[in-house]
């Protein structure tokens, strides 16, 4: 359940960058601020719940490595960031450091 809860954490994780980034807009800024607040609540409370179980080392660097990359591809999708080889291969690293966290646990 532990590794549920972590990624659960990691995918609230991405949502707190849109908000801010919701909140740069003037007609968004209430909305974006109170979503930012609300993923980061979650995401850490799925953390905290993760932790009991895995160690903070590996649950941190899972927990920031699926937000990482997940804010990476929300940004390409949604807002127009570049979209390069160089960036698809840093989050191809960045998963495979998760995934190898995962199996040396």
């Amino acid at each position: 359940m532990a590794w549920i809860y972590l990624i659960l954490a990691g995918c609230f994780e991405i949502g707190w960058p849109v908000g801010l980034k919701m909140a740069q807009a003037p007609e968004t800024r209430l909305a974006g601020i109170a979503i930012a607040i609300g993923f980061m609540s979650m995401s850490g409370w799925l953390l905290w719940l993760a932790q009991r179980q895995i160690p903070i080392g590996t649950a941190y660097a899972v927990w920031t490595g699926i937000g990482a990359a997940g804010t990476l591809f929300v940004g390409i999708l949604f807002y127009g960031d570049p979209a390069s080889f160089a960036r698809f291969f840093g989050v191809a690293l960045i998963i495979a450091g998760v995934v190898t966290l995962r199996l040396a646990h």
